[in-house]
Protein backbone atom coordinates (compact mmCIF):
# COMPACT_ATOMS: atom_id res chain seq x y z
CA UNK A 1 0.00 0.00 0.00
CA UNK A 2 1.35 3.43 -0.95
CA UNK A 3 0.19 6.64 0.70
CA UNK A 4 0.93 10.27 -0.19
CA UNK A 5 -0.20 12.44 2.71
CA UNK A 6 0.12 16.05 1.53
CA UNK A 7 -1.97 17.12 4.55
CA UNK A 8 0.35 15.51 7.11
CA UNK A 9 2.15 18.68 8.00
CA UNK A 10 -1.06 20.73 8.13
CA UNK A 11 -2.60 18.32 10.64
CA UNK A 12 0.60 18.28 12.70
CA UNK A 13 0.81 22.06 12.82
CA UNK A 14 -2.84 22.31 13.85
CA UNK A 15 -2.10 19.84 16.63
CA UNK A 16 0.95 21.82 17.72
CA UNK A 17 -0.71 25.25 17.46
CA UNK A 18 2.03 26.29 15.08
CA UNK A 19 0.65 27.49 11.76
CA UNK A 20 3.23 30.08 10.87
CA UNK A 21 4.41 28.37 7.67
CA UNK A 22 2.21 28.01 4.62
CA UNK A 23 1.83 24.49 3.23
CA UNK A 24 0.76 25.54 -0.23
CA UNK A 25 4.09 24.69 -1.85
CA UNK A 26 3.55 23.39 -5.39
CA UNK A 27 4.83 19.91 -6.03
CA UNK A 28 7.29 21.33 -8.54
CA UNK A 29 8.96 23.24 -5.72
CA UNK A 30 9.25 20.02 -3.72
CA UNK A 31 10.89 18.16 -6.60
CA UNK A 32 13.39 20.98 -7.23
CA UNK A 33 14.86 20.87 -3.70
CA UNK A 34 18.46 19.75 -3.93
CA UNK A 35 20.91 19.35 -1.08
CA UNK A 36 24.59 20.02 -1.58
CA UNK A 37 25.48 18.10 1.61
CA UNK A 38 24.01 15.16 3.49
CA UNK A 39 21.09 16.40 5.65
CA UNK A 40 20.79 13.10 7.60
CA UNK A 41 23.80 13.63 9.85
CA UNK A 42 21.75 12.84 12.98
CA UNK A 43 20.63 9.44 11.74
CA UNK A 44 17.21 7.83 12.06
CA UNK A 45 15.21 6.32 14.89
CA UNK A 46 11.93 4.59 15.65
CA UNK A 47 9.83 4.25 18.77
CA UNK A 48 6.41 4.26 20.41
CA UNK A 49 5.54 0.88 18.84
CA UNK A 50 2.06 -0.63 18.96
CA UNK A 51 0.74 -3.88 17.46
CA UNK A 52 -0.15 -2.05 14.24
CA UNK A 53 2.18 0.92 14.07
CA UNK A 54 5.36 2.76 14.99
CA UNK A 55 6.86 6.25 14.89
CA UNK A 56 9.71 6.88 12.43
CA UNK A 57 12.03 9.81 13.16
CA UNK A 58 14.75 11.86 11.59
CA UNK A 59 15.93 15.46 11.69
CA UNK A 60 17.45 17.35 8.81
CA UNK A 61 20.62 18.91 10.14
CA UNK A 62 23.90 20.11 8.80
CA UNK A 63 25.23 23.50 9.79
CA UNK A 64 26.66 23.93 6.31
CA UNK A 65 23.72 22.46 4.40
CA UNK A 66 21.92 24.52 1.82
CA UNK A 67 19.15 23.89 -0.65
CA UNK A 68 19.93 23.97 -4.33
CA UNK A 69 18.93 27.40 -5.51
CA UNK A 70 20.05 29.25 -2.43
CA UNK A 71 20.01 29.74 1.28
CA UNK A 72 20.69 27.92 4.53
CA UNK A 73 17.93 25.82 6.05
CA UNK A 74 16.68 28.69 8.20
CA UNK A 75 12.93 29.08 7.77
CA UNK A 76 12.75 26.78 4.74
CA UNK A 77 10.08 24.07 4.73
CA UNK A 78 11.59 20.90 3.28
CA UNK A 79 9.78 17.86 1.85
CA UNK A 80 11.05 14.55 3.19
CA UNK A 81 10.01 11.27 1.59
CA UNK A 82 9.91 8.04 3.57
CA UNK A 83 9.56 4.35 2.82
CA UNK A 84 8.77 1.31 4.97
CA UNK A 85 9.57 -2.11 3.56
CA UNK A 86 9.65 -5.79 4.41
CA UNK A 87 13.25 -6.08 3.29
CA UNK A 88 16.45 -4.10 3.64
CA UNK A 89 16.75 -3.71 -0.14
CA UNK A 90 13.30 -2.04 -0.26
CA UNK A 91 12.10 -4.33 -3.03
CA UNK A 92 8.86 -4.96 -1.10
CA UNK A 93 7.54 -1.57 -0.06
CA UNK A 94 4.76 -1.69 2.56
CA UNK A 95 4.02 2.03 2.86
CA UNK A 96 5.54 5.26 1.65
CA UNK A 97 4.72 8.92 1.91
CA UNK A 98 5.95 12.43 2.30
CA UNK A 99 6.20 14.73 5.31
CA UNK A 100 7.22 18.33 5.63
CA UNK A 101 10.14 19.31 7.87
CA UNK A 102 9.79 22.88 9.10
CA UNK A 103 11.68 25.25 11.39
CA UNK A 104 9.06 25.21 14.15
CA UNK A 105 10.22 21.66 15.04
CA UNK A 106 13.90 22.10 14.11
CA UNK A 107 13.26 20.33 10.79
CA UNK A 108 12.51 17.08 12.57
CA UNK A 109 10.11 14.50 11.15
CA UNK A 110 7.81 12.22 13.14
CA UNK A 111 5.99 9.80 10.85
CA UNK A 112 3.24 7.88 12.66
CA UNK A 113 2.82 4.77 10.53
CA UNK A 114 -0.34 2.70 11.09
CA UNK A 115 -2.00 -0.34 9.53
CA UNK A 116 1.00 -2.65 9.94
CA UNK A 117 1.11 -6.34 10.80
CA UNK A 118 1.62 -7.20 14.46
CA UNK A 119 4.82 -8.70 15.84
CA UNK A 120 7.05 -8.33 12.83
CA UNK A 121 10.15 -6.48 11.67
CA UNK A 122 10.29 -3.74 9.04
CA UNK A 123 12.94 -1.54 7.44
CA UNK A 124 12.63 2.20 6.82
CA UNK A 125 14.49 5.13 5.32
CA UNK A 126 14.07 8.81 4.46
CA UNK A 127 14.96 10.82 1.37
CA UNK A 128 15.52 14.55 0.84
CA UNK A 129 16.65 15.81 -2.53
CA UNK A 130 19.17 13.30 -3.84
CA UNK A 131 20.24 12.08 -0.39
CA UNK A 132 19.03 8.89 1.30
CA UNK A 133 19.24 8.37 5.05
CA UNK A 134 20.76 5.34 6.75
CA UNK A 135 18.38 2.38 6.84
CA UNK A 136 16.63 1.73 10.13
CA UNK A 137 15.10 -1.50 11.40
CA UNK A 138 11.96 -1.44 13.51
CA UNK A 139 9.18 -3.72 14.69
CA UNK A 140 5.60 -3.76 15.85
CA UNK A 141 4.50 -5.26 19.15
CA UNK A 142 2.54 -8.49 19.44
CA UNK A 143 -1.20 -8.18 19.93
CA UNK A 144 -2.30 -8.45 23.58
CA UNK A 145 -3.75 -11.96 23.34
CA UNK A 146 -1.13 -14.28 21.75
CA UNK A 147 1.32 -16.37 23.72
CA UNK A 148 4.79 -14.91 23.07
CA UNK A 149 7.93 -16.97 23.53
CA UNK A 150 10.45 -14.21 24.25
CA UNK A 151 11.07 -10.52 24.81
CA UNK A 152 14.66 -9.32 24.83
CA UNK A 153 15.19 -5.69 25.81
CA UNK A 154 18.05 -3.52 27.00
CA UNK A 155 17.74 -0.81 29.63
CA UNK A 156 20.14 2.12 29.74
CA UNK A 157 20.54 5.67 31.03
CA UNK A 158 22.91 8.57 31.68
CA UNK A 159 25.25 9.41 28.80
CA UNK A 160 27.41 12.39 29.75
CA UNK A 161 29.52 13.58 26.85
CA UNK A 162 32.56 14.78 28.78
CA UNK A 163 32.84 11.67 30.96
CA UNK A 164 33.47 9.18 28.18
CA UNK A 165 32.60 7.71 24.82
CA UNK A 166 29.31 6.11 23.87
CA UNK A 167 30.96 2.83 22.91
CA UNK A 168 28.46 0.81 24.95
CA UNK A 169 25.88 1.47 22.23
CA UNK A 170 28.13 -0.20 19.65
CA UNK A 171 28.26 -3.35 21.74
CA UNK A 172 24.52 -3.19 22.37
CA UNK A 173 23.96 -3.43 18.61
CA UNK A 174 25.19 -7.04 18.83
CA UNK A 175 22.65 -8.06 21.51
CA UNK A 176 19.80 -9.04 19.13
CA UNK A 177 17.22 -6.91 20.93
CA UNK A 178 13.52 -6.38 20.43
CA UNK A 179 13.41 -3.04 22.27
CA UNK A 180 15.58 -0.49 24.06
CA UNK A 181 14.21 1.08 27.23
CA UNK A 182 15.98 4.39 27.86
CA UNK A 183 15.47 5.65 31.41
CA UNK A 184 16.71 9.21 31.41
CA UNK A 185 19.57 11.71 31.12
CA UNK A 186 19.89 11.48 27.34
CA UNK A 187 21.84 14.76 27.39
CA UNK A 188 23.50 16.84 30.11
CA UNK A 189 22.93 20.56 30.34
CA UNK A 190 26.35 21.50 31.71
CA UNK A 191 29.21 23.29 29.98
CA UNK A 192 32.67 21.74 30.14
CA UNK A 193 33.07 22.21 33.91
CA UNK A 194 34.28 18.71 34.73
CA UNK A 195 35.59 17.56 31.36
CA UNK A 196 37.71 14.45 31.67
CA UNK A 197 37.69 12.93 28.21
CA UNK A 198 36.21 15.41 25.73
CA UNK A 199 34.59 18.84 25.75
CA UNK A 200 30.97 19.44 24.68
CA UNK A 201 30.32 22.34 22.34
CA UNK A 202 28.42 25.27 23.77
CA UNK A 203 28.16 26.51 27.32
CA UNK A 204 25.26 26.18 29.73
CA UNK A 205 22.17 24.85 27.97
CA UNK A 206 19.38 27.35 28.67
CA UNK A 207 17.46 28.25 25.51
CA UNK A 208 15.61 26.25 22.88
CA UNK A 209 18.50 26.72 20.47
CA UNK A 210 20.95 25.59 23.18
CA UNK A 211 19.00 22.38 23.77
CA UNK A 212 18.72 21.72 20.03
CA UNK A 213 22.48 22.10 19.62
CA UNK A 214 23.23 19.79 22.55
CA UNK A 215 20.94 17.07 21.16
CA UNK A 216 22.59 17.46 17.76
CA UNK A 217 26.00 17.00 19.39
CA UNK A 218 24.94 13.78 21.12
CA UNK A 219 22.98 12.41 18.17
CA UNK A 220 25.96 12.98 15.91
CA UNK A 221 27.66 10.02 17.64
CA UNK A 222 27.85 7.07 15.24
CA UNK A 223 27.47 4.39 17.95
CA UNK A 224 24.31 6.00 19.32
CA UNK A 225 22.91 6.40 15.82
CA UNK A 226 23.54 2.74 15.06
CA UNK A 227 21.60 1.60 18.12
CA UNK A 228 18.70 3.89 17.32
CA UNK A 229 18.59 2.35 13.85
CA UNK A 230 18.71 -1.23 15.18
CA UNK A 231 15.31 -1.47 16.88
CA UNK A 232 12.54 0.70 18.37
CA UNK A 233 13.08 2.62 21.61
CA UNK A 234 10.82 3.41 24.55
CA UNK A 235 11.93 6.58 26.31
CA UNK A 236 11.42 8.44 29.51
CA UNK A 237 13.50 11.24 30.96
CA UNK A 238 15.11 12.28 34.22
CA UNK A 239 16.47 15.70 35.19
CA UNK A 240 19.43 16.53 32.93
CA UNK A 241 17.21 16.79 29.86
CA UNK A 242 16.27 20.06 31.56
CA UNK A 243 18.24 20.92 34.73
CA UNK A 244 19.92 18.91 37.45
CA UNK A 245 17.56 18.01 40.31
CA UNK A 246 14.53 19.95 39.09
CA UNK A 247 11.20 18.74 40.47
CA UNK A 248 7.95 19.46 38.65
CA UNK A 249 7.60 23.22 38.34
CA UNK A 250 10.50 23.97 40.69
CA UNK A 251 13.98 24.73 39.39
CA UNK A 252 16.78 22.44 40.41
CA UNK A 253 20.19 22.89 41.94
CA UNK A 254 21.69 26.34 41.57
CA UNK A 255 25.22 27.55 42.19
CA UNK A 256 27.35 30.58 41.46
CA UNK A 257 28.46 28.84 38.25
CA UNK A 258 24.90 28.32 36.95
CA UNK A 259 23.67 31.42 35.10
CA UNK A 260 20.01 30.28 34.95
CA UNK A 261 17.35 32.38 36.63
CA UNK A 262 14.78 30.42 38.67
CA UNK A 263 12.19 33.04 37.78
CA UNK A 264 12.53 31.98 34.14
CA UNK A 265 12.43 28.26 34.90
CA UNK A 266 9.04 27.51 33.31
CA UNK A 267 10.17 29.07 30.03
CA UNK A 268 13.34 26.99 30.18
CA UNK A 269 11.27 23.89 30.92
CA UNK A 270 9.06 24.55 27.90
CA UNK A 271 12.16 24.88 25.70
CA UNK A 272 13.71 21.69 27.07
CA UNK A 273 10.49 19.71 26.66
CA UNK A 274 10.05 20.92 23.10
CA UNK A 275 13.63 20.00 22.19
CA UNK A 276 13.17 16.54 23.76
CA UNK A 277 10.06 15.99 21.65
CA UNK A 278 11.82 17.20 18.52
CA UNK A 279 14.61 14.65 18.94
CA UNK A 280 12.73 11.56 20.14
CA UNK A 281 10.58 9.04 18.20
CA UNK A 282 7.41 9.80 20.16
CA UNK A 283 3.86 10.54 19.08
CA UNK A 284 2.44 14.03 18.61
CA UNK A 285 -0.28 13.15 21.13
CA UNK A 286 2.40 13.44 23.85
CA UNK A 287 2.02 17.20 23.38
CA UNK A 288 -1.31 17.30 25.15
CA UNK A 289 -1.88 20.97 24.31
CA UNK A 290 0.62 21.43 21.53
CA UNK A 291 3.77 23.52 21.52
CA UNK A 292 1.86 26.57 22.73
CA UNK A 293 0.67 24.54 25.70
CA UNK A 294 4.24 23.84 26.80
CA UNK A 295 4.83 27.56 27.16
CA UNK A 296 1.88 27.81 29.54
CA UNK A 297 2.93 24.81 31.65
CA UNK A 298 1.02 22.00 29.93
CA UNK A 299 2.32 18.47 30.31
CA UNK A 300 4.28 16.47 27.80
CA UNK A 301 2.81 13.07 28.58
CA UNK A 302 5.26 10.20 28.57
CA UNK A 303 3.73 7.62 30.90
CA UNK A 304 1.99 4.70 29.22
CA UNK A 305 1.42 0.96 29.34
CA UNK A 306 2.32 -1.33 26.44
CA UNK A 307 1.16 -4.96 26.47
CA UNK A 308 3.58 -7.43 24.87
CA UNK A 309 1.27 -10.34 24.10
CA UNK A 310 0.52 -12.40 27.18
CA UNK A 311 4.20 -12.36 28.08
CA UNK A 312 4.57 -8.89 29.60
CA UNK A 313 3.14 -5.47 30.29
CA UNK A 314 5.62 -2.60 29.98
CA UNK A 315 4.91 0.50 32.07
CA UNK A 316 6.82 3.64 31.13
CA UNK A 317 6.81 6.13 34.02
CA UNK A 318 7.74 9.81 34.37
CA UNK A 319 9.58 10.58 37.60
CA UNK A 320 10.30 14.30 37.06
CA UNK A 321 7.46 16.26 35.49
CA UNK A 322 4.94 15.83 38.33
CA UNK A 323 7.35 15.43 41.23
CA UNK A 324 6.96 17.31 44.51
CA UNK A 325 10.08 19.27 45.56
CA UNK A 326 12.72 17.42 47.53
CA UNK A 327 12.39 17.65 51.32
CA UNK A 328 14.94 19.08 53.75
CA UNK A 329 17.80 19.80 51.37
CA UNK A 330 20.64 21.36 53.36
CA UNK A 331 20.30 25.07 53.96
CA UNK A 332 16.78 25.08 52.56
CA UNK A 333 18.15 25.09 49.03
CA UNK A 334 16.70 23.56 45.91
CA UNK A 335 17.79 20.20 44.58
CA UNK A 336 19.04 17.04 46.23
CA UNK A 337 20.98 16.16 49.33
CA UNK A 338 21.60 13.54 51.97
CA UNK A 339 19.08 13.72 54.79
CA UNK A 340 18.59 12.10 58.18
CA UNK A 341 14.86 11.32 58.10
CA UNK A 342 14.40 11.85 61.85
CA UNK A 343 15.39 15.51 61.40
CA UNK A 344 12.93 16.14 58.54
CA UNK A 345 9.27 16.71 59.59
CA UNK A 346 7.85 16.38 56.06
CA UNK A 347 9.78 13.21 55.17
CA UNK A 348 6.80 10.89 55.68
CA UNK A 349 4.10 13.34 54.53
CA UNK A 350 1.60 11.14 52.63
CA UNK A 351 0.67 14.03 50.34
CA UNK A 352 4.12 14.09 48.76
CA UNK A 353 4.53 12.20 45.49
CA UNK A 354 7.34 11.36 43.10
CA UNK A 355 5.04 10.39 40.22
CA UNK A 356 2.30 12.92 40.95
CA UNK A 357 -1.22 12.06 42.06
CA UNK A 358 -2.68 11.79 38.54
CA UNK A 359 0.03 9.43 37.29
CA UNK A 360 -0.28 7.37 40.48
CA UNK A 361 -4.03 6.94 40.00
CA UNK A 362 -3.49 5.97 36.37
CA UNK A 363 -0.81 3.42 37.32
CA UNK A 364 -2.88 1.76 40.03
CA UNK A 365 -5.81 1.59 37.64
CA UNK A 366 -3.57 -0.22 35.17
CA UNK A 367 -2.49 -2.59 37.94
CA UNK A 368 -6.14 -3.46 38.49
CA UNK A 369 -6.43 -4.43 34.82
CA UNK A 370 -3.20 -6.45 34.96
CA UNK A 371 -4.62 -9.08 37.30
CA UNK A 372 -5.95 -10.92 34.24
CA UNK A 373 -2.35 -11.63 33.16
CA UNK A 374 -1.61 -13.89 36.10
CA UNK A 375 1.47 -15.52 34.60
CA UNK A 376 2.91 -12.53 32.72
CA UNK A 377 5.66 -10.11 33.71
CA UNK A 378 4.85 -6.54 34.77
CA UNK A 379 7.85 -4.34 34.02
CA UNK A 380 8.08 -0.79 35.36
CA UNK A 381 10.60 1.40 33.55
CA UNK A 382 11.29 4.54 35.58
CA UNK A 383 14.28 6.83 36.07
CA UNK A 384 15.90 5.99 39.40
CA UNK A 385 16.73 3.57 42.23
CA UNK A 386 13.58 2.23 43.88
CA UNK A 387 14.70 0.32 46.96
CA UNK A 388 15.80 1.98 50.17
CA UNK A 389 19.55 2.63 50.28
CA UNK A 390 20.89 3.72 53.64
CA UNK A 391 24.13 5.58 52.95
CA UNK A 392 25.25 5.55 56.59
CA UNK A 393 27.11 2.52 57.89
CA UNK A 394 26.03 1.71 61.43
CA UNK A 395 23.18 3.05 63.59
CA UNK A 396 20.86 5.68 62.20
CA UNK A 397 19.98 6.44 58.60
CA UNK A 398 21.13 8.82 55.93
CA UNK A 399 19.06 8.76 52.75
CA UNK A 400 19.17 10.61 49.44
CA UNK A 401 16.13 12.85 49.07
CA UNK A 402 15.90 13.04 45.27
CA UNK A 403 15.05 9.38 44.62
CA UNK A 404 12.33 7.11 45.99
CA UNK A 405 13.96 7.25 49.43
CA UNK A 406 12.86 10.88 49.63
CA UNK A 407 9.23 9.89 48.98
CA UNK A 408 8.70 6.88 51.27
CA UNK A 409 4.91 7.24 51.55
CA UNK A 410 4.61 7.30 47.76
CA UNK A 411 6.86 4.24 47.48
CA UNK A 412 4.71 2.38 50.01
CA UNK A 413 1.58 3.29 48.03
CA UNK A 414 3.16 1.71 44.96
CA UNK A 415 4.20 -1.51 46.70
CA UNK A 416 0.80 -1.69 48.45
CA UNK A 417 -0.90 -1.37 45.07
CA UNK A 418 1.21 -4.17 43.64
CA UNK A 419 0.11 -6.40 46.52
CA UNK A 420 -3.51 -5.27 46.60
CA UNK A 421 -4.02 -6.03 42.91
CA UNK A 422 -1.89 -9.18 43.03
CA UNK A 423 0.19 -7.89 40.14
CA UNK A 424 2.10 -10.84 38.73
CA UNK A 425 5.87 -10.88 38.58
CA UNK A 426 6.75 -7.19 39.11
CA UNK A 427 10.14 -6.08 37.78
CA UNK A 428 11.33 -2.51 38.37
CA UNK A 429 14.02 -1.10 36.09
CA UNK A 430 15.82 2.15 36.89
CA UNK A 431 18.87 4.31 36.27
CA UNK A 432 20.13 7.73 37.42
CA UNK A 433 22.69 6.66 40.05
CA UNK A 434 25.46 5.55 37.60
CA UNK A 435 25.76 2.25 39.46
CA UNK A 436 24.36 -1.26 39.18
CA UNK A 437 22.06 -2.23 42.07
CA UNK A 438 20.13 -5.52 42.07
CA UNK A 439 17.65 -6.28 44.81
CA UNK A 440 14.32 -7.45 46.12
CA UNK A 441 11.41 -5.01 46.23
CA UNK A 442 10.17 -5.17 49.83
CA UNK A 443 6.70 -4.57 51.22
CA UNK A 444 8.30 -2.73 54.12
CA UNK A 445 11.92 -1.61 53.90
CA UNK A 446 11.99 -0.98 57.65
CA UNK A 447 11.43 -4.71 58.21
CA UNK A 448 14.10 -6.92 56.56
CA UNK A 449 11.81 -9.91 57.05
CA UNK A 450 8.87 -8.41 55.16
CA UNK A 451 7.60 -10.01 51.98
CA UNK A 452 9.38 -9.56 48.67
CA UNK A 453 6.91 -7.97 46.27
CA UNK A 454 9.12 -8.10 43.18
CA UNK A 455 12.69 -7.56 41.97
CA UNK A 456 14.67 -4.51 40.95
CA UNK A 457 17.49 -3.87 38.48
CA UNK A 458 18.85 -0.34 38.67
CA UNK A 459 21.34 0.08 35.86
CA UNK A 460 24.65 1.87 35.56
CA UNK A 461 25.40 4.66 33.09
CA UNK A 462 26.36 4.58 29.44
CA UNK A 463 29.23 6.97 30.16
CA UNK A 464 28.50 9.18 33.20
CA UNK A 465 31.04 9.02 36.01
CA UNK A 466 30.55 6.49 38.82
CA UNK A 467 31.73 6.99 42.37
CA UNK A 468 33.78 3.82 42.83
CA UNK A 469 33.46 0.72 44.99
CA UNK A 470 35.20 1.90 48.17
CA UNK A 471 32.04 1.57 50.26
CA UNK A 472 29.95 -0.80 48.13
CA UNK A 473 30.51 -3.91 50.27
CA UNK A 474 29.59 -2.04 53.44
CA UNK A 475 26.47 -0.60 51.86
CA UNK A 476 25.34 -4.06 50.78
CA UNK A 477 25.60 -5.22 54.39
CA UNK A 478 23.66 -2.15 55.52
CA UNK A 479 20.93 -2.77 52.91
CA UNK A 480 20.42 -6.56 52.81
CA UNK A 481 17.48 -6.43 50.39
CA UNK A 482 20.09 -5.70 47.71
CA UNK A 483 22.01 -8.78 46.59
CA UNK A 484 24.53 -7.12 44.26
CA UNK A 485 26.02 -3.70 43.58
CA UNK A 486 28.84 -2.22 41.53
CA UNK A 487 29.76 1.47 41.46
CA UNK A 488 32.74 1.22 39.12
CA UNK A 489 31.78 0.15 35.60
CA UNK A 490 29.62 1.70 32.87
CA UNK A 491 27.37 -0.11 30.41
CA UNK A 492 23.78 -1.33 30.24
CA UNK A 493 21.55 -4.25 31.17
CA UNK A 494 19.88 -6.87 29.00
CA UNK A 495 16.68 -8.47 30.29
CA UNK A 496 15.29 -11.52 28.51
CA UNK A 497 11.73 -12.53 29.44
CA UNK A 498 10.19 -15.92 28.69
CA UNK A 499 7.01 -17.50 30.09
CA UNK A 500 9.20 -19.42 32.56
CA UNK A 501 11.84 -16.95 33.72
CA UNK A 502 13.64 -13.62 33.50
CA UNK A 503 17.38 -13.59 32.84
CA UNK A 504 19.16 -10.28 33.32
CA UNK A 505 22.76 -9.68 32.29
CA UNK A 506 24.74 -6.68 33.51
CA UNK A 507 26.95 -5.73 30.58
CA UNK A 508 29.89 -3.40 31.29
CA UNK A 509 32.70 -1.88 29.24
CA UNK A 510 36.35 -2.11 30.26
CA UNK A 511 37.17 1.59 29.98
CA UNK A 512 34.66 4.26 29.04
CA UNK A 513 37.48 6.66 28.18
CA UNK A 514 38.52 4.47 25.21
CA UNK A 515 36.51 4.31 21.99
CA UNK A 516 37.79 0.78 21.33
CA UNK A 517 36.81 -0.54 24.76
CA UNK A 518 35.71 -4.15 25.11
CA UNK A 519 32.63 -5.42 26.93
CA UNK A 520 31.90 -8.26 29.32
CA UNK A 521 29.14 -9.62 31.54
CA UNK A 522 29.69 -8.40 35.10
CA UNK A 523 26.92 -10.56 36.59
CA UNK A 524 23.83 -12.48 35.53
CA UNK A 525 20.62 -13.13 37.49
CA UNK A 526 17.60 -15.38 37.01
CA UNK A 527 14.08 -14.92 38.39
CA UNK A 528 11.58 -17.74 38.05
CA UNK A 529 7.99 -16.84 37.16
CA UNK A 530 5.76 -16.68 40.23
CA UNK A 531 8.73 -16.44 42.61
CA UNK A 532 10.24 -12.97 43.30
CA UNK A 533 13.66 -14.29 44.28
CA UNK A 534 16.95 -13.33 42.64
CA UNK A 535 19.29 -16.21 41.82
CA UNK A 536 22.86 -15.60 40.66
CA UNK A 537 23.44 -17.42 37.38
Amino acid sequence: MKSFDVNHRRRLLQLLFASAVNLSLPRSAWSQSRWTRNPFTLGVASGSPTPDGVVLWTRLHNDKSSLWGGGELGQTVVPVRWELAHDEQFSRIVQSGQSMAGPELAHSVHVEVAGLEADRWYFYRFMAGDFVSPVGRTRTLPKPDPVVARLRLAYASCQKWEDGYFSAWRHMCEENLDLVLFLGDYIYEYPALTSKVRVPTGGWVLSLDDYRQRYALYKGEADLQAMHAACPWLLTWDDHELQNDYAGAQAGYSSALDPSNPEHFLARRAAAYQAWYEHMPVRASALTRGLAGLASGAELRIYSRLPYGQLASLYLLDGRQYKDPQACTSGGGRGSGKVKPETCPQWHDPARSLLGQTQERWLYGEFAKATAQESGWNVLGQPTLFGQRDLKVGPGQTLWNDGWDGYPAARTRLTDALRQHAVANPVILGGDVHENWVGHVKADYADPGSASVGVEFCGTSISSHAGGNAKTAQLLVENPHFVFADAQRQGYGVAEFTPQQLTTSLRVVDDVTRQDTKIETLARFVVQVGRPVLERA
